[in-house]
């Protein structure tokens, strides 16, 4: 009865995953196809207005980069903070579960709530505006990768490094991030692939313009919410652009995962 169960569980078990691989193949075939009809030289030397992509492209990279400058200090000295200065305490469970709730929070519900803070009270979208929502978002990925890296080190590590006289930050900072440097890196890149693909938060922060600009205090040209809105576009050239917009997102975003995990299995090799 065991076998015949095990055998059931198993057959079911790859079925699922089988359907899992046929849609996501049928899905990253439709995107490529779709999207390489439109890839051009003109897609990365012309701005939105004249049929190109390059305002959105780098307006996603600018306002993605800033939050990752911003966030990569602030989550890095939170999940450091939980590891080897909080403990046991009341607080740091609750910096931990607050973490982990924001890490499963709907990126929609980041964008309202930065709408309501900033964008409201300012009366238009701006670049800040995204950014901070995609800060939030970034920042909790961070803190529970440290925490968990720094985590995996050694005990011994740290007894060593005060066993020769240094201190408890020369230790933190010499042996033990170094040692756990590269899942933290690991965690970043996750972090970002995660942000820099993110529509819904943009709708309502950044918006997004079809002019070049490097202002965040204005509205600012973001290729995940120009993709949205070429898709409801009746022109088919313009439906054509969101399709490669799509495309180059996709392959954007698989190139920093697959970065992430080669970096995660190089240190665990």
């Amino acid at each position: 009865m065991r076998l015949i169960a095990n055998r059931l569980f198993l057959i079911f078990s790859t079925l699922a995953a089988l359907i899992g691989l046929f849609f996501l193949g049928w899905i990253l075939f439709t995107l490529c196809a779709k999207g390489l009809a439109g890839l051009s030289l003109q897609v990365f030397t012309h701005d939105l207005i004249e049929g190109g992509l390059r305002n959105v492209i780098v307006g996603q990279i600018i306002m993605s980069g800033v939050a990752t400058v911003i966030g990569i200090p602030v989550g890095i000295l939170a999940g450091v903070y939980l590891q080897e200065y909080g403990g046991d305490s009341k607080l740091t469970e609750f910096i931990r579960d607050l973490s982990d709730v924001m890490m499963s929070a709907p990126s929609i519900v980041v964008g309202t709530f930065v709408y309501a803070i900033v964008v409201i009270p300012t009366g238009h979208t701006s670049g800040w505006a995204g950014v901070l929502a995609l800060f939030i978002l970034m920042v909790p990925i961070i803190v529970r990768t440290t925490d968990d890296m720094l985590k995996l080190v050694p005990v011994e590590l740290r007894e060593a490094g005060i066993a020769i006289g240094a201190s408890k930050y020369h230790v933190t900072m010499n042996i033990v991030i170094r040692y756990a440097k590269a899942g933290i890196l690991t965690g970043i890149l996750l972090a970002f692939a995660r942000v820099v693909g993110e529509t819904a938060p943009l709708l309502y922060t950044s918006g997004s313009s079809e002019f070049w600009s490097t202002d965040l205090t204005g509205t600012f040209p973001s290729l995940t919410v120009s993709i949205y809105n070429l898709a409801t576009m009746p022109d088919e050239e313009m439906v054509q652009l969101g399709w490669t917009g799509a495309f180059l997102l996709t392959a954007m975003v698989l190139v920093i995962n697959l970065i992430g995990r080669y970096a995660s299995n190089d240190k665990r090799r």
